[in-house]
């Protein structure tokens, strides 16, 4: 960068915790009901030139995103709050700068557990393909084992 104003235009303050300027709360997804509570935010996206997203979202208490898979991967590192996640066959417990691994294929929810949000940034190639939600056959599959079945939300 050449100037102190082109340094000024890169620069996205918080004006508030987990809120940034120019960086607007959006739907988590339209159209869709198998979530509770949950927005997001992209942080850095295609105009940036990484060929990834860098999303934030925030689940709030009591809530959850959609239990899916997909092809890609996700990288999410956890900013506040505490919670947990499905990932795979797993229940996992989550907590403020824990760092999540959701490998391709891998069945995943994310639900916030305590008494504040549950947010976490989490990195996605550009180029990614849609969600698929878990059949009759797949969702009694993860239900089998009573601990998955427990947290499991749809």
């Amino acid at each position: 960068m050449s100037d102190m104003s082109e340094v000024r235009e890169a620069l996205r303050g918080q004006p508030e915790p987990y809120r940034w300027e120019g960086v607007d709360e959006l739907v988590y997804k339209e159209h869709d009901t198998t979530f509770r509570g949950v927005t997001r935010r992209v942080l850095f996206g295609a105009g940036d030139g990484q060929g990834v997203e860098v999303r934030y979202f925030e689940v709030a208490p009591g809530g959850w995103s959609t239990l899916e898979h997909h092809e890609h991967t996700h990288q999410v590192i956890v900013m506040r709050g505490s919670g947990a996640a499905l990932v795979q066959d797993r229940v996992i417990p989550l907590a403020q700068h824990d760092l999540v691994f959701v490998p391709a294929w891998a069945w995943h929810q994310f639900r916030a557990t305590g008494d504040e949000p549950l947010g976490f940034q989490c990195i996605v190639p550009l180029d990614r393909d849609r969600p698929v939600l878990p059949d009759a056959d797949q969702f009694a599959t993860l239900s089998a084992d009573p601990e998955v079945a427990a947290f499991i939300r749809r």
